[in-house]
């Protein structure tokens, strides 16, 4: 996943390693691109799920049309799905924790890019930076076949049965 792993250098960089206050903009800058490294992590894993990894001899438009596929609504509901007390799907704690920190990132996201009245400190940024790149490490070590199917899980709506 190099992109996810691009956008959380980015975060990092927003953050900053210098003494003293960053910006407020670029904290919630940070706080929006280590969300994006997130949902890009699982972006991909849906389209290498549907069309095919790197290795793969698969269709750019395809994949591309995967990639983009993924909601961020849909996504978060499912998120939130796993979480519950009686999920309709259990999957492996490395994939239950990536899909916590999705739905805290967004949420923390939404309020770093539309709520002109929130406040973030370097040290709580840099701890969901650290949070999200912890959280896409574990995703990443979870089995394939338990990655695809939450790919899945998240890419698709649930139907009655």
């Amino acid at each position: 996943m190099p992109y996810s792993t691009d956008l959380i250098a980015t975060a990092r960089d927003l953050v900053g390693t210098a003494k003293g206050r960053p910006r407020q903009t670029n904290l919630r800058r940070a706080v929006s691109t280590a969300y994006y490294a997130l949902f890009h992590c699982l972006a991909a894993c849906c389209a290498d799920t549907l069309v095919g990894g790197s290795g793969a001899n698969r269709d750019a438009d395809a994949w591309r049309q995967a990639y983009r596929g993924l909601n961020h609504n849909q996504a978060k509901a499912q998120c939130k799905r796993v979480q519950e007390r009686n999920p309709p799907r259990v999957f492996p704690m490395g994939i239950r924790q990536f899909a916590e920190r999705f739905v805290l990132m967004q949420d923390r996201r939404h309020a770093a890019d539309y709520d002109p009245s929130a406040r973030f400190s370097k040290s709580d940024v840099a701890q969901s930076v650290n949070a999200a790149e912890d959280a896409i490490t574990q995703f990443l070590k979870a089995p394939a076949k338990d990655r695809r199917a939450f790919a899945v899980y998240a890419l698709l709506p649930l139907r009655a049965s």
